[in-house]
């Protein structure tokens, strides 16, 4: 695709569009929002544009449609697919003048919020009122709900209560070609022609721009118990998991820890007092939340008679709400410690939670072979393993041009056990090239013809995806 170059002419128009005060051709800024959190990637647009609303959104598409220009909607820049990189240069469309929640509504249990809104401040601003929105990303005090709703976002929760799309019943959507529609209802059934709403949920921001959602809500679960428990091996850790599930118990969050993940994360909490002993390879942190508080501590003591069943040391109980924190902190900020330690690549597996002991072995086989080093985390409740990939003592030679032949077999080994290349970070630049492991020709074509359905000229954050 040949996309045109920025001009003085744009530039005017795009001033006309959002005023000058949000139009910006200054490097620095371009630079600044010309990266996220994948690896150490800088694709720059050639100018950034700050919208206001739907409608001057509506104006920049039309203009961009019609001059050929490539459009990259831009978040918190938070993403770790690069999702948010302007790999064609063109127009930067940062969304974060679009950051208000506009409504919550306590007696149908809904809420409509701009995707400049961070997760955690949504998800604060309904527990006040006694609601519970329950996706809750690792960077959720960072990210907005437009990227969780562009890369369907999960979290903890995920393993009781779902994904950002269980939660989403319409959306305002702007189209490359400059149309606003709404895609659903803000009802709780519909079945009213194609489901656009969930289409668009996970979609990347390729088909159209979300301008505001409308959520289902909750009630706030009164009571929540937090357990750390700590195995000598990490595959045993992994087997205990689905034995808790077969229990008949489901906790509302089960979490993985490997051994230096801990060790790289633990100097990063101040306030982390907990001794791991020498003999610890893995940790799981498992929550069970509820109304009634007896029916919790039965629950925790079920999966405790599981989890030493299993060979795990003595379950930490946590005391406290300070505990409680300290645990919720080492867990969500594993990827940053990793990332400060070396350079590393971050990949987004997932496989049916039974099957969750043979991919981290394999992972470990593979990286023997190739000679890297990974460090694994991640929802095993779900079965979700975010696997990082350490450059360590490996040449550059080998990280450059021998490790994606490594990356490859990992994720033919994840379909192979049943799952996919993505749980929730989505496919965006650095995972195209893997597509091929787990769709035909014949379901890569659909999903190009939806593409080019909404978006016949290339226009809306292309590179991502598919070339």
């Amino acid at each position: 695709m040949n996309y045109a170059k920025i001009t003085k002419a744009h530039f005017e128009k795009l001033v006309s569009i959002v005023g000058a005060e949000y139009v910006s051709v200054d490097q620095e800024q371009l630079i600044n929002y010309g990266h996220d959190e994948t690896e150490d990637f800088s694709f720059p647009p050639e100018i950034l544009v700050k919208p206001a609303d739907a409608k001057e959104i509506s104006s920049i598409l039309k203009l961009a449609n019609i001059e050929q220009l490539p459009v990259t909607p831009i978040g918190a820049r938070t993403g770790l697919s690069g999702g948010a990189l302007s790999i064609h240069g063109g127009i930067g469309l940062s969304l974060e003048r679009l950051n208000r929640i506009l409504k919550i509504d306590e007696k149908n249990l809904q809420a409509t919020v701009e995707p400049a809104v961070i997760t955690q401040v949504f998800h604060d601003a309904c527990k006040e009122q006694g609601l519970f929105y329950p996706p809750d990303p690792s960077s959720w005090g960072s990210c907005f709900i437009g990227g969780n709703l562009a890369y369907n976002a999960g979290g903890p929760k995920a393993v009781k209560y779902g994904v950002t799309k269980d939660y989403v019943l319409n959306l305002e959507v702007v189209l490359p070609n400059g149309d606003i529609i709404w895609t659903g209802a803000n009802v709780l059934k519909n079945s009213t022609g194609y489901n656009l709403t969930q289409l668009m949920v996970g979609s990347e921001g390729t088909l159209g721009i979300i301008t505001k959602a409308v959520f289902r809500l909750i009630p706030y679960p009164k009571h929540i118990l937090t357990l750390l428990v700590p195995f000598d091996a990490p595959e045993s850790a992994c087997e205990a998991v689905s034995a808790v599930f077969r229990a008949g118990l489901t906790p509302c969050a089960m979490e993985f820890m490997e051994r230096e993940a801990l060790d790289w994360t633990i100097p990063y909490i101040n306030d982390f007092n907990i001794t791991v002993e020498a003999n610890v390879k893995a940790h799981l942190l498992i929550e069970v939340d509820g109304n009634e508080l007896e029916v919790l501590y039965k629950e925790c003591e079920q999966i405790s008679e599981i989890m030493t069943a299993h060979g795990s040391g003595e379950v930490l109980f946590a005391d406290d709400a300070a505990q409680k924190d300290a645990l919720w902190k080492l867990r969500r900020r594993v990827g940053e410690a990793v990332k400060s330690h070396s350079i590393y690549k971050e990949e987004d597996t997932v496989v049916p939670r039974y099957e969750m002991p043979k991919l981290l072995a394999g992972v470990k086989e593979i990286g023997a072979r190739y000679g890297f080093k990974s460090v694994c985390y991640g929802h095993v409740g779900d079965g979700n393993l975010h696997v990082n990939i350490v450059k360590g003592e490996m040449s550059d030679d080998d990280w450059n041009n021998k490790l994606t032949a490594g990356i490859r077999e990992i994720f033919q080994l994840t379909k192979s056990l049943g799952g996919t290349i993505s749980g929730e970070h989505g496919i965006g630049y650095v995972q195209k090239g893997y597509l091929d492991i787990v769709f035909s020709e014949a379901e890569i074509a659909i999903q190009k013809g939806i593409k080019n359905v909404f978006d016949p000229n290339g226009i809306l954050n292309p590179g991502k995806v598919f070339d």
